[in-house]
């Protein structure tokens, strides 16, 4: 009988979504709900406010979509139409806003949704017109958002009903506190508050005294924790033969998709032109990118232009690219936590995936400290040095090459890559 009844539970219908969004959701090919789904929606729906748990790929977007639709549809039916600035989402990076984004118009794309973007890197003017035509729903970085607060006229706030803080922990770090108490500052106290994050740190405990009103918790994973259709290893290696390495993995596993995480922004850029001369299709994205170069090597890779993405950690928080088939982790995230974030690229909405880092002799003591976060020992990737190592002329000429192309766009071309 129990069974039974969680059956019935796993239905948008049966959580109490309304009919025209459990339409939206049947378009969008999500016909059960996720288990964040699950646990959030019927308590946001009776208006409370969330701190919710979920891994990376597990339907975080809609866990608050959903409800906050429901409640723009509730007040158009009531008073005749939508409210303008009905909502305000918080994302850490620019590519994840405009995902966010593009999630709440598909899901409100019958019911008429205005949805508007304010991020770095693209031109404020355009932003300003943009939010002059009152969008429904604005999803933004906090430190563009709080540049329209601060000079855009006739632009604010008072109307909202609706704050969400998307990765939470990692928005709450020091390079985002500051923005979100003005931000806090600048919108009505009278609202409901979503905090969403795979990882969940001490600073959320002090965002909670500040703005959420006796919030629910919801949890879909336990507390740092990776998908059962990952597979993990590592390959402990001397740090002067990484590049080759990772030259051998990416061999071995060439009809796969893969993401590259790097710690440094020079070097995405350095190894997509190492791959690159030796024949492999790399391409980067990092930080200092533009916002159009950005979304132009995301949008290469998701088409299979290029199968490898080489990246920072700027990359790897709530990007929405399906078909990953491996993650390399090629310099070891010092916050054991961007780990989770990391390897969360691959095995997504119940497919497996491969997750390989590459540990050279400065690195292990970050790797244990990942092994206990995760609670697990790792196999090692099964690479023979001898074979690896028969790479290595060819990879140290590759490499020479790029250091001089890198050189010579660094004094002359400096904004080419």
């Amino acid at each position: 009988m129990a069974e039974i009844e969680e059956e019935e539970v796993k239905t948008f219908k049966s959580l109490g979504v309304c009919d025209e969004l459990v339409e939206a959701c049947d378009k969008m090919g999500w016909t059960t709900p996720s288990k964040i789904q699950v646990e959030a929606i019927p308590h946001a729906l009776e208006g409370k406010d969330l701190i919710g748990l979920a891994q990376t790929g597990s339907g975080k977007t809609g866990a608050f979509a959903l409800p906050i639709l429901q409640a723009l549809l509730e007040v158009a039916n009531e008073k005749g139409k939508p409210p303008a600035f009905f909502a305000v989402v918080l994302s850490p990076t620019r590519e994840l806003a405009i995902q966010i984004s593009e999630q709440f118009e598909a899901l409100g794309s019958g019911i008429g949704l205005k949805c508007a973007v304010v991020v770095g890197g693209v031109d404020m003017m355009a932003q300003a017109i943009a939010l002059a035509k009152r969008p429904h729903i604005l999803v933004g970085t906090p430190g563009r958002l709080l540049d329209h607060l601060s000079n855009t006229k006739g632009f604010s706030l008072h109307t909202l009903k609706f704050l969400v803080l998307d990765e939470a922990d990692r928005l709450l770090n020091m390079d985002f506190e500051k923005e979100i108490d003005e931000i806090l500052n600048a919108i009505p106290r009278e609202r409901r508050t979503y905090l969403f994050s795979a990882t969940m740190t001490k600073k959320v405990g002090k965002l909670q005294r500040a703005c959420l009103k006796n919030p629910v918790k919801v949890e879909a994973s336990s507390k740092y924790s990776t998908v059962d259709t990952l597979k993990q290893q590592y390959c402990f290696l001397p740090a002067k033969h990484k590049d080759c390495y990772l030259v051998y993995i990416l061999s071995e596993m060439s009809g796969s998709t893969s993401m590259v995480f790097t710690r440094t922004c020079e070097a995405t850029r350095l190894l997509a032109l190492i791959l690159r001369n030796l024949g492999l299709r790399a391409i980067p994205i990092s930080g200092q990118m533009s916002q159009s170069k950005r979304l132009g090597a995301l949008n290469k890779f998701k088409a299979g232009e290029c199968n490898i993405l080489i990246c920072t950690d700027v990359a790897s928080r709530g990007l929405d690219i399906p078909s990953v088939d491996m993650v390399i982790n090629y310099d070891i995230p010092t916050n054991s936590k961007d780990y989770i974030h990391r390897v969360g690229r691959t095995a997504r909405a119940g497919r497996s995936g491969l997750a390989v880092s590459l540990v050279n002799q400065y690195e292990v003591e970050w790797f244990l400290q990942i092994e206990k976060l995760i609670g697990k020992k790792l196999p090692e990737f099964p690479a023979q040095q001898e074979e690896v190592l028969l790479l290595l002329e060819r990879v140290t000429d590759a490499k020479r090459i790029s250091l001089m192309v890198r050189l010579d766009k660094v004094h002359n071309f400096p904004t080419a890559f």
